[in-house]
This record gives C-alpha cells, structure tokens and sequence, in this order.
C-alpha cells in the first residue's frame, strides 16, 4: 500500500471489544480475576467501558443479545501463562483448549469468559 502523500503509515495499539451481557459482572470479572482497571465509562446505565493493564486494553459493550461466537475473538499475549492457567481452571472456567506449547513459539490455551467470549492467551516460549 502507498500514500500519495509519501507520510508513511503507522498503526499503533488494537483494542479488542467484548460484547457482553451484563456489564456489570463482565467489568467484575476482568477487574476482580484478571486485575485489569476501568478507565473510562460511558452512559447512563453504562453500556461500554474501556479496562487497562499493563500495555493491555480491553473495550467491553453491552449487548444484550449477545449469543458467543464459536471461535476465539480475542488474542492476549501475557507473562505468566501457567498462573493464568491455574486460576482460570481455580474459578472453574470453562478451558477450550488446553495449556500446550505450539509449534509456532508458543504456549497456548483458550478459555470462555462469563459471557462466553473465547479468549486466545498466549506467551513466546
């Protein structure tokens, strides 16, 4: 791809959005057993709120139909991936995808959040 302008394109951060059911305990969850922190809220009854942590950003938005795709919509890379693992398995979420080294410079695995929202987390063997 080329500018005409010959300023070069730059993409920074993606964040990825989360639809969900109920805000509230989505917030909840992603705060209380992920650690990450609400940094910006919006309506009234909120229906998006933007979470952080560390580098990461997370968008969550209420959808109230929200039905879970049956493929993973979110790809976290984190430090740390067998404590993830052991305290997602502790609060007895649903693992879709066991705890492995890839081929491909990885160890893997997927889980569900409340909302059914298949979550890809990964870390550079």
């Amino acid at each position: 791809m080329t500018d005409t302008d010959e300023v070069p394109i730059r993409f920074g951060r993606i964040a990825a959005t989360l639809p969900v059911k109920d805000i509230e305990r989505a917030k909840a969850f992603y705060v209380d057993l992920l650690g990450f922190k609400p940094v910006f809220e919006n309506g009234d009854p909120v229906g998006f709120v933007i979470l952080e942590r560390d580098a990461a950003e997370l968008h969550l938005t209420l959808q109230k139909n929200h039905k879970a795709a049956d493929f993973n919509i979110a790809h976290m890379m984190v430090e740390g991936i067998d404590q993830l693992h052991a305290l997602v398995q502790q609060r007895g979420l649903k693992v879709v995808k066991r705890l492995q080294d890839k081929d491909y410079g990885l160890r893997a695995f997927v889980f569900e959040d409340p909302d059914g929202n298949r979550i890809d987390v990964g870390q550079r063997l």
